[in-house]
């Protein structure tokens, strides 16, 4: 979703309101183009724990609103359109496209990868120095699914960069790098095949790039437009409709050598989904695969079949892992011996011993089947793009990671364990595999849980070898111990160290259960921007909603007596609903405010009026010039950390008769937020000569020094307000 941060009422600049400019798509980018190796890396190391990492999309807002006299945030950061130099085109004629790229002012996007050679060798260097290539989310711009009338196309001709502030991930601040702003035009020369169908047709241009300026970068977005191009049947006819034709000054800094690159579209790759990525400008038009690096340092790649083959050992390692745990290490002697009893010699037995590990086997990739089905007829990875999905996946996999340290235990249903088939035959050995593998539940069922839940996002081939991996480790013991009895004397008994493996396995789900949540956070902030100060109070009001839970489920089970029950019941109630009633309140508060201030940023940057139906935050130059313009200014200085200013925010400054005078039309309320030891207020409370918060401070043109005050009433406030004006 493309934030908005302006609304309704101001309206847009008229190079932003092109309603010509078609219909958008928008999709995450943040898949294998980059980062999905080390996330299929990390995934394989910890599988055994069900450490299945994702990465949701999402934009991260580095620092919101703090300077109202800042870059302004329009409505539409990037304009994109497309088209052909000429309207009519015949058999074997060439034409050029072209993709402008209007950018707002203050914002840019990265430039592209440099160009590859057919083996995805650079044949260029990069512009961007790798401390920012590591990072950047590079601009792609190719025709999508050319038809059979293109017989070739040539490289992508990419606009020349400018030189615009971004962060400097090293020292601090921000530095020149060279990216693509204001008026960018890339080219694609295309070239028609002998014959072409007679006709309106139309040419789709794939642009996926993403928006920055020097604070904010927004989400990766990938934008469709169409191209309209008349077919006719000769040259000289497309000629005939041509002349006079002025392709404008768009057209004017094409490259013509870009047509001595044209070569046949590149045919579909047979790969898996997801291990291969396209490269921008590569000679051959196909399909390379990625390196990604780290500060410069080139990180092997972990896909294809190396990417499988790494994907069964630590599967396999893992399922081996899993016959530490107290429900099943106990169980492995009776298991062998059972089968070598019925066996009655050892070939014998390790012919069983091979059905039993390939019960255990079916097992595991039986319940793998569902996520790779659905991953096979759907994109699973877009929907960690919601926040809540991600979110929830997280608050899942933590539950999950309680509960194998010991909080509470899958307790499985007692018909299951009178399922007890007999190892005496090939069928029996299987399905005594399947139920050793299913009685362990209890220990190993989180693992399952959280491994299903995390590796939707990986191609089919990696979920089935992960899930196979598993139970290949987890049934070796069997199939070893099958072959030698005798070893089974071997095999260490339960304690200490079993219990310890199920108390780190719940320690890295918790850490798997972060990554999920703090991305599913992420992603809401992105989302919803007003969010970025509420989120602690969210979590209080979830807490107490579970407290008041707790407190009414335990009720009814201590004690039957109707009055207590009704009277726990109630405050139980009034427990949870206080806590989200004011998380709700403090958040539409929150986004009211938000939307003000977003849809007043381009007016108070051009010298317009400041907003007075929101509280501001606060800035040296925008209080100056609120009180060269005589109005009077309230600054409220306040921290996350600080309840008292909350306090007194909630029950004197949010409260009338105090509300409406502080958004007066004669007054501008600012927020000094001083949660962070950066924060430009922190100056500002040391020249007034104080160390500590809360603290209210009212200019006005009838004051010749500042009121100010730790503590306070409406009343004390309302007679400041009008000392102020002079009232």
């Amino acid at each position: 979703m493309v934030p908005i941060w302006a609304v309704g009422r101001i309206p847009a600049p008229p190079a932003w309101n092109n309603p010509g400019v078609g219909r958008i798509r928008l999709t995450c980018t943040t898949g294998p183009t980059k980062h999905e190796p080390m996330k299929h890396l990390t995934i394989l190391i910890a599988s055994f724990l069900a450490l299945a990492l994702g990465a949701p999309a999402g934009a991260q807002k580095s620092k919101g609103f703090e300077n109202p006299f800042a870059s302004p945030v329009p409505v539409e950061t990037v304009v994109v359109s497309a088209k052909i130099d000429k309207p009519a085109l015949a058999p074997s004629d060439q034409a050029v496209i072209a993709v402008v790229l209007d950018f707002a002012p203050t914002w840019h996007a990265w430039p592209a990868a440099p160009r590859t050679d057919a083996s995805g060798e650079p044949i260029e260097e990069d512009v961007l120095a790798p401390e920012l290539a590591d990072f950047a989310v590079r601009t792609e711009i190719s025709l999508l699914d050319p038809p059979e009338w293109i017989r070739a196309i040539g490289e992508t001709q990419y606009p020349e960069v400018k030189l615009a502030p971004v962060p400097d991930i090293l020292n601090g601040g921000t530095v020149d790098a060279p990216v693509y702003k204001d008026r960018a035009i890339a080219f694609i020369p295309v070239q028609l095949a002998d014959d072409v169908p007679a006709g309106g047709q139309s040419l789709t241009v794939l642009v996926s790039y993403q928006a920055c300026d020097d604070t904010t970068c927004q989400q990766p977005q990938m934008v469709e437009r169409s191209v309209d191009i008349r077919l006719v049947e000769s040259l000289d006819e497309a000629a005939a409709e041509n002349a006079g034709n002025d392709p404008g000054p768009d057209f004017a800094e094409f490259d013509v050598r870009a047509f001595a690159t044209l070569a046949p579209p590149a045919a579909e790759s047979d790969s898996d989904e997801g291990l291969a990525t396209p490269v921008p400008g590569s000679s051959s038009g196909g399909v390379a695969t990625a390196r990604p690096s780290f500060f410069g340092v080139e990180i092997p790649e972990f896909t294809g079949p190396t990417g499988l083959l790494l994907a069964a050992l630590f599967s396999m390692i893992g399922g081996f892992i899993l016959n530490l745990t107290p429900c099943v290490l106990p169980v492995i002697p009776i298991k062998v011996m059972t089968i070598s009893q019925h066996a009655g010699s050892p070939g014998r037995s390790l012919v069983l011993g091979l059905w039993m590990a390939a019960g255990v086997i079916a097992f595991w990739v039986g319940i793998g089947l569902p996520v790779a089905f659905i991953s096979s007829f759907a994109d699973p990875s877009m929907l960690f793009g919601i926040w809540w999905v991600t979110l929830g996946i997280g608050v899942l996999i933590g539950v999950m990671g309680i509960g194998i340290m010991g909080l509470f235990t899958i307790n499985l249903p007692q018909s299951v364990y009178m399922v007890n088939p007999k190892a005496d035959s090939a069928g029996g050995s299987f399905m005594f595999g399947v139920m050793t593998a299913v009685l362990g539940l209890p220990c190993f069922g989180f693992v399952a849980g959280a491994l299903l839940a995390g590796s939707a996002t990986m191609p089919v081939g990696m979920i089935l070898t992960i899930f196979a991996g598993l139970g290949v480790g987890m049934a070796a013991p069997y199939l070893v111990l099958a072959a030698k009895p005798s070893l089974v004397e071997k095999i260490p008994r339960t304690g200490p160290a079993s219990d310890l493996v199920k108390q780190v396995m719940g320690l890295l789900l918790l850490a798997a259960a972060a990554f999920f949540i703090g991305s599913g956070l992420v992603a809401l902030v992105a989302d919803q921007p007003w969010m970025g100060k509420q989120i602690h109070w969210w979590a209080v009001a979830v807490f107490a909603s579970i407290a008041g839970l707790w407190l009414l489920v335990r009720t009814f089970q201590i004690t039957s007596k109707p009055v207590a029950r009704v009277a726990f019941s109630l405050v139980s109630l009034v427990v949870a609903g206080v806590a989200v009633a004011y998380a709700w309140d403090s958040t539409e508060a929150a986004k009211a405010n938000y939307q003000e201030i977003a849809a007043n940023q381009q007016l108070i940057a051009a010298g317009g009026p400041i907003s007075t139906r929101a509280w501001l935050p606060y800035d040296d130059r925008l209080l100056q010039r609120a009180r060269d313009e005589g109005k009077t200014v309230v600054i409220d200085f306040t921290a996350d950390w600080c309840l008292n200013c909350k306090a007194l925010k909630a029950t004197v400054l949010e409260r009338q008769p105090v509300k409406d005078q502080l958004l007066a039309d004669d007054t501008v309320a600012l927020t000094a937020d001083l949660t962070s030891q950066r924060a430009p207020g922190w100056d500002k409370l040391r020249n007034l000569g104080q160390t500590g918060i809360p603290l209210l401070v009212i200019y006005g043109p009838a004051l010749d020094d500042p009121w100010r005050a730790n503590a306070y009433t409406p009343d004390q406030v309302m007679e400041a307000i009008s000392a102020a004006r002079g009232g």
